[in-house]
């Protein structure tokens, strides 16, 4: 007997068992565990390009507007990304922000210049029961560090964005939906590539055939279970700012943990 985390759906799991399947794709967090601050950044890097100058196609929509997020009316406007997705706590979506523009400009630093102006897409994870929000942990170097480390591999659980969630009173990601809740949902495809300067008039797109949209609805329901349950069972118990603790699933239910591989 040993542990394993429960699979979901009828759809088979890639290699990764995450959104690293998709080729190209990579992830990245930085963590900080440290007394009273528990929170991090993780980053979703959609190819291992200049993503500036090879967007990919994108849009998002708001389920529940009461979050606090950077990038998505120009994302839904022009339908493209250009930074990687950024997750981190609620009071440095800015500091991230600025860090995702600095980060571009080194890689093309006529961006704002002879270029146009580029536009970071950053989203928040409220962890302030766990995490001091006050104290203002995140810096540029989290940021960097999160997309120099981001690969297909990565870990799960209670580490970047997502240190100091929690969910239905445990530790863990998003939980029901609910007034304050703050439901964003932004999607990428890399299908297809949109130049930061066009050489050609006219540009060739790749759209999924209708019949085989449904199956596309499937499998970003099943996925996006999945990840709740892996973070979910990833998780580690964590106390944080005031003494406030969010035990894990597995110290809940230890007998949880004996499940047939």
């Amino acid at each position: 007997m040993s542990f394993e985390v429960p699979q979901i759906g009828e759809l088979p799991a890639g290699a990764h068992d995450a959104i690293t399947d998709v080729p190209g794709v990579r992830v990245g967090h930085t963590t900080i565990a440290n007394g009273a601050l528990q929170t991090g950044v993780t980053m979703v890097v959609p190819h291992p390009g200049n993503l500036f100058q090879e967007k990919v196609p994108a849009a998002a929509c708001v389920l529940n507007g009461f979050g606090k997020t950077l990038g998505l009316m120009q994302l839904i406007e022009l339908g493209a990304l250009e930074t990687p997705i950024a997750l981190t706590n609620t009071f440095s979506v800015g500091t991230v922000a600025t860090a995702l523009v600095r980060s571009a400009v080194a890689a093309s630093p006529e961006i704002g210049r002879s270029m146009s102006t580029v536009n970071p897409v950053v989203a928040e994870c409220n962890d302030g029961y766990l995490n001091d929000l006050a104290a203002f942990p995140i810096t540029d170097a989290h940021c960097d560090a999160a997309i120099a480390t981001a690969a297909a591999d990565f870990g799960c659980g209670a580490i970047g964005a997502g240190r100091g969630m929690s969910c239905f009173g445990m530790k863990g990601p998003g939980s029901n939906f609910g007034h304050g809740s703050g439901d964003v949902v932004i999607a990428f495809t890399i299908a297809d590539r949109i130049p930061e300067r066009a050489v050609v008039g006219l540009r060739a797109r790749h759209i999924l055939a209708e019949p085989r949209l449904e199956r596309l609805f499937d499998a970003a329901a099943e996925t996006t279970e999945q990840a709740i349950l892996d973070a979910l069972f990833s998780a580690v118990t964590v106390t944080g700012r005031d003494g406030h603790t969010r035990r894990c699933l597995l110290d809940v239910a230890p007998d949880w943990a004996f499940l047939p591989a």
